[in-house]
């Protein structure tokens, strides 16, 4: 493990450049929900697909009832009846009247509708007592959709509006690139499964939980695998087993310094692992490569809980996105007005925790308690990480800084 610091960008950067997005496939519409289109794609139908009625009424010949008025009704026999997706009356006459239910296709010879409102709902003949504007309560072909309009375009996230636009003209399926399969697995003796007995010196597991939710929440699928104690050969025994069903490894805990560091311990030797020093707080050691004869791409992260989650939003969202083929990569930022003063250590980007508030209309931001990297409650008290840059080391209340908000889709 190099003491040199490497900045945040360039360890992202490294991961991202070795990185692919999933290769895309033809998936049925509601297993594409929530993921980027991989195609551009367009109208081979139009919608609507033929003139047909926006009201329940009588279509007619808007020359028949233009001067109908309360005092001057005007009188028409009734040749029919049209009911959606019961169109067997395909044309009609001038001076007579089809009723028509909405959604009904408009009969040739018909350009305009009549609702039941402005008559006396008449079987045999109607009595109209208002006209129509020429054309009135007719949805014409193609008013909403016309054939070749593109529809979705690549990167498009498929959400349930996307989704039932591909369904109503017709498409069955959408090329998109899968949900990268994650798998989390935490390392630490001294780790314990929620729900089990807990001894003087051991923790409970939550970081496996943390990581496999915020995976979820990127949208991977997540395989959350039992604690791995700190013995090189139980932790590359767990890893072997589950490359199989990896698209990317995440692990927690044993890449910094001590003597049962396992998971740097195991993987520095294969020559295939990068372990170092990135220059922010929490998060400062880091590790990336690939492992495997498929070459499946490993992040390894610090123990400390808000160190693994920080480190993940810097490190390991970007990377699911662009598997996913997902920009941007990174979440966006904003600018806030900071509510108390904030230090933070020279040299080092810090990601502190806050609450965001609005004061006089501006975004705000107040630093939520002691930031030191094991304090996870702090962290789910917050909903955003407060930026500080690496050569600032006191940010006074009242400044404007950059926030990261935690809650926002993007």
């Amino acid at each position: 493990m190099t003491d040199e610091l490497v900045s945040v960008e360039d360890h992202r950067d490294r991961i991202l450049s070795s990185i692919d997005p999933l290769p895309a496939f033809d998936q049925p519409l509601m297993e594409a929900f929530g993921l980027a289109a991989a195609e551009d794609v367009y109208a081979s139908v139009a919608l609507p697909g033929f003139d047909n009625s926006a009201m329940d009424g009588y279509a007619v010949v808007h020359a028949d009832v233009a001067s109908a008025t309360e005092e001057n009704p005007v009188h028409l026999p009734v040749v029919g009846e049209i009911g959606a997706g019961q169109a067997s009356l395909l044309a009609m006459s001038p001076g007579t009247a089809v009723k028509i239910m909405t959604g009904a296709p408009l009969p040739a010879g018909a350009d305009s509708v009549v609702p039941y409102e402005w008559t006396d709902r008449g079987v045999a003949n109607v009595v109209i007592t208002s006209s129509p504007e020429p054309g009135q309560h007719v949805r014409p072909r193609g008013e909403d959709v016309a054939e070749g309009d593109l529809l979705v375009q690549e990167g498009t996230v498929l959400g349930p509006r996307q989704i039932g636009l591909l369904a109503a003209v017709g498409r069955p399926s959408v090329r998109s690139r899968p949900r990268p399969r994650v798998v989390i697995l935490s390392t630490g003796s001294e780790l314990r499964e929620p729900g089990t007995p807990l001894g003087h010196d051991a923790v409970y597991d939550g970081n496996s939980f943390l990581l496999a939710a915020a995976a979820r929440q990127a949208g991977a699928i997540a395989y959350r695998v039992g604690i791995v104690p700190d013995e090189p050969r139980a932790f590359t025994d767990a890893l072997n087993d589950q490359l199989v069903r990896a698209d990317m490894v995440l692990t927690s805990g044993g890449v910094s310094m001590g003597d049962y560091d396992v998971v740097k311990e195991a993987l520095a030797p294969l020559g295939t692992v990068w372990f170092g020093a990135v220059a922010m707080q929490p998060g400062k050691p880091q590790g990336f490569g690939t492992i495997g004869e498929d070459r499946v791409p490993i992040i390894t992260l610090p123990g400390n809980p808000v160190s693994s989650y920080i480190s993940f939003e810097q490190f390991v969202l970007p990377a699911i996105r662009r598997m996913m083929g997902r920009t941007p990569y990174t979440r966006p930022s904003a600018d806030a007005l900071l509510i108390d003063g904030l230090r933070s250590p020279e040299g080092r980007r810090q990601f502190a925790r806050g609450i965001l508030s609005v004061v006089d209309g501006r975004l705000a931001v107040t630093p939520v308690g002691p930031q030191g990297s094991h304090m996870i409650g702090d962290l789910a008290e917050s909903d955003a990480l407060i930026v500080v840059p690496e050569k600032v080391t006191w940010v006074e209340a009242g400044e404007t800084v950059t926030v990261l908000p935690l809650d926002e889709e993007f």
